[in-house]
């Protein structure tokens, strides 16, 4: 089963409220790229009447965020995942309708199939690029990946 923008946009509404009260949608994701959306509005704005940095982290790492998610659950196996770190860089301010796209999801099929086959964790980073309605770059942000294959606790017997 895929995750689709609407099934991803109900978990932000239940899981990421703030997110999703931000304005911030998944618009399309496939199994190499997603794009999400946000537009700057009353609610994200900075006192610089531009969008707040921390609702395009929002956007930018939901990007990023929703490609490990759906292939962890493409491969069925019991994965947990993790940001680590993060990077970003604006170079225009941020106004109308952003769109940040990720088009890093090849990264994190080798990543499953290592951390799978090894038990270890495994760390990758993916990129998100925010552009507005003119197609010009406003932030990129990058962000440090962990995955790990769970474990399984030992149930206890006595006896």
């Amino acid at each position: 089963m895929n995750l689709s923008p609407g099934k991803l946009n109900k978990f932000l509404m239940v899981k990421l409220p703030s997110a999703w009260l931000c304005g911030v949608r998944v618009k399309k994701i496939n199994k190499h790229s997603c794009e999400v959306g946000v537009k700057h509005r009353w609610i994200n704005q900075n006192p610089f009447n531009s969008m707040y940095f921390a609702v395009q982290a929002m956007a930018a790492e939901l990007s990023t965020g929703a490609l490990v998610m759906s292939q962890i659950k493409e491969s069925g196996e019991k994965i947990s995942m993790l940001v680590a770190q993060n990077k970003a860089s604006f170079t225009k301010k941020a106004t109308g309708r952003i769109r940040f796209i990720c088009e890093d999801g090849d990264r994190i099929t080798k990543a499953i199939e290592n951390t799978t086959v090894s038990g270890e964790g495994e760390t990758f980073w993916m990129k998100s690029t925010g552009y507005n309605e003119e197609g010009v770059e406003v932030s990129v942000f990058e962000f440090e990946w962990t995955i790990r294959k769970k474990v399984r606790s030992e149930k206890k017997t006595s006896g």
